[in-house]
């Protein structure tokens, strides 16, 4: 498995290893975690290293599990390897997907750039083009190049929607974690708090991966919890799983410049998976739910914060979303006009 000590990957090899499969848990810096069972092999890897992946396969395995195959380089990688790799299954994202007027993830920052699909989107939406400009296009590129290979590689991609869960390096929850740790009794959320981005648990992946494991075939699947709540369900749940509460002030449409009212989450369109396939061609099932596996996810995530900024715990989400994730001088001063108007 490459990747095996990131968010999916720790409960993967977990899943792996009780369905009877020897695992090799490849990553980076060839760390373990505790709660996996002795049997586990650890390697360090650099899978961008020269031949490193073709050394580490040997002369083969059933099944390699990649969580961090990007791009085309990673999609020759594999196929140059076809012959030592029984199958396949390799983590990709809904960020492949464009509504039918060529708008996507890489269109939400434009005016009207909000992508507006059919829901649940299908496995059959149109996508990007392939190429190498944005995350969504290497992504494509990913899929379409490990699909050419046919069936001297039989490959299941999952396309993840919002991945969620312990040891996420930029959990979305932080937007209302932090915000009820440091005592805020409002919050603010544009779109009237309707967005709606399909998330899935970690454990839901990895039963998706466990499944793929043992029905081998070359395949493109959604990969999403059962439910899709909005953002205002995502909040109020937080707050239940702290046993807090905050009053939610909804603004209708999107966000203003100053940042105000935006969320991880915020879209003016919603997003839906629609997991009918994986359901049918794997025969999956959920594991857990987003409410179910939220306190533990809010738990890990006060832990981390525990003593130290949220820049420093979680510097992925200030790179992602910067510092007006929580600029509250600029949301009381938000509230205070709304006050005004009420």
């Amino acid at each position: 498995m490459l990747g095996a000590t990131g968010q999916i990957g720790r409960v993967a090899v977990r899943s792996l290893v009780e369905d009877g499969w020897e695992v090799t848990a490849a990553s980076r810096g060839g760390g373990r975690d505790a709660r996996w069972d002795e049997a586990v092999r650890t390697t360090a890897l650099d899978r961008d290293a020269d031949g490193a992946l073709a050394a580490a396969l040997g002369d083969g395995c059933d099944v390699l599990v990649d969580m961090v195959a990007y791009n085309a380089g990673h999609a020759r990688q594999l196929t140059a390897l076809a012959d030592r790799i029984g199958s396949a299954v390799v983590i990709s994202s809904g960020a492949v997907y464009e509504d039918d007027r060529g708008r996507s993830f890489d269109t939400q920052g434009e005016p009207d750039g909000s992508p507006h699909y059919p829901l649940p989107i299908p496995e059959s939406q149109r996508t990007l083009p392939a190429g190498e400009a944005t995350y969504g296009t290497r992504k494509i590129r990913l899929e379409r190049d490990l699909l050419a290979a046919g069936d001297a590689l039989p490959v299941t991609l999952l396309r993840a929607g919002a991945i969620h869960g312990e040891y996420c390096r930029s959990p979305r929850e932080l937007y209302f974690v932090k915000r009820l740790l440091d005592g805020r009794t409002r919050r603010v959320l544009a779109f009237d708090g309707k967005s709606r981005f399909h998330p899935v648990h970690a454990s839901n992946l990895a039963e998706l991966i466990r499944l793929a494991a043992l029905r081998p075939g070359s395949r493109v699947l959604n990969a999403g919890d059962p439910q899709a709540p909005t953002v205002a369900e995502i909040g109020e749940a937080v707050d239940a799983a702290l046993g807090r509460t905050t009053t939610t002030v909804l603004m209708a449409g999107a966000p203003g410049e100053d940042g105000v009212g935006s969320t991880p989450w915020s879209a003016a369109h919603p997003i839906v998976y629609d997991m009918t396939a994986a359901a049918r061609e794997l025969g999956y099932r959920p594991v857990t739910d987003y409410a179910q596996s939220l306190p533990a996810t809010v738990e890990w995530i006060a832990a981390q914060l525990e003593g130290r900024d949220w820049t420093e715990a979680f510097p992925d989400m200030l790179r992602a979303y910067g510092k007006k994730l929580f600029d509250y001088a600029a949301e009381d001063a938000w509230l205070e006009a709304y006050d005004r108007k009420a």
